[in-house]
């Protein structure tokens, strides 16, 4: 049976890199929430018009939106067999309302936690700094430039430190992911669809546990 793979990981815990290597090396569609809304921005169909409208008015959008958006996204071609959803759902309500899409399109859901430890998402996210002139990234922890504070590739760039990579900003970040996400956790556990992966190792033997899961 074809699957609908919920990746759910931290801020950090590079969930959105691996959806994109199953994507690149299995043509797996990642659906991304963030790709979705940045799409309804400039479409030009009654659901997008909507979209624009609450946008405009700097309400947030619901649940019910959302789920609108995700059903008319994975309604397309390239989602006819499995496809990973990254950013969705967020909540059990969500959650919810993909059990009933799931069963429209006839496809059994698979949770997929990447699990990181608080220390090492702190590190990779407030150690990134980054090149204003190439967007070369560097980690004061675990990749730092040559010269402190300066890119390799331009030695006369200063490195940035982006305000959302700031230690009180991802504190906040991820004391907002836990509330959301810790029941999202628990309910797919509950279930027994949950597969939770190490994600503090390399990217590639990370990529390899989560690729066993489709052999």
């Amino acid at each position: 049976m074809d699957k609908i793979i919920v990746l759910i990981g931290a801020p950090g815990a590079g969930k959105g890199t691996q959806a994109r290597l199953l994507q690149e090396r299995r043509g797996i569609p990642q659906i991304s929430t963030g790709d979705m809304f940045r799409e309804m921005k400039t479409a030009d169909t009654p659901l997008a018009r909507e979209i624009q409208a609450i946008m405009a008015s700097g309400k947030l959008i619901s649940d019910e939106m959302t789920f609108d958006v995700v059903k008319d996204r994975t309604s397309r071609d390239d989602c006819k067999g499995t496809y990973v959803l990254d950013g969705y759902p967020r909540t059990l309500v969500q959650a919810e309302q993909l059990e009933q899409l799931a069963k429209e399109q006839g496809k059994e859901i698979v949770a997929i936690e990447v699990n990181v430890s608080r220390d090492e998402l702190m590190k990779r996210l407030t150690g990134r700094r980054s090149c204003p002139v190439c967007g070369e990234i560097y980690n004061i922890y675990s990749k730092p430039p040559k010269i402190e504070g300066y890119c390799d590739l331009h030695p006369d760039a200063q490195l940035d430190h982006r305000k959302d990579d700031a230690e009180e900003t991802v504190a906040t970040r991820l004391a907002t992911y836990d509330e959301l996400t810790a029941p999202l956790i628990e309910y797919y556990a509950d279930s027994k669809r949950l597969v939770t992966i190490d994600g503090s190792g390399e990217l590639e033997s990370i990529y390899a546990e989560i690729e066993k899961l489709f052999n």
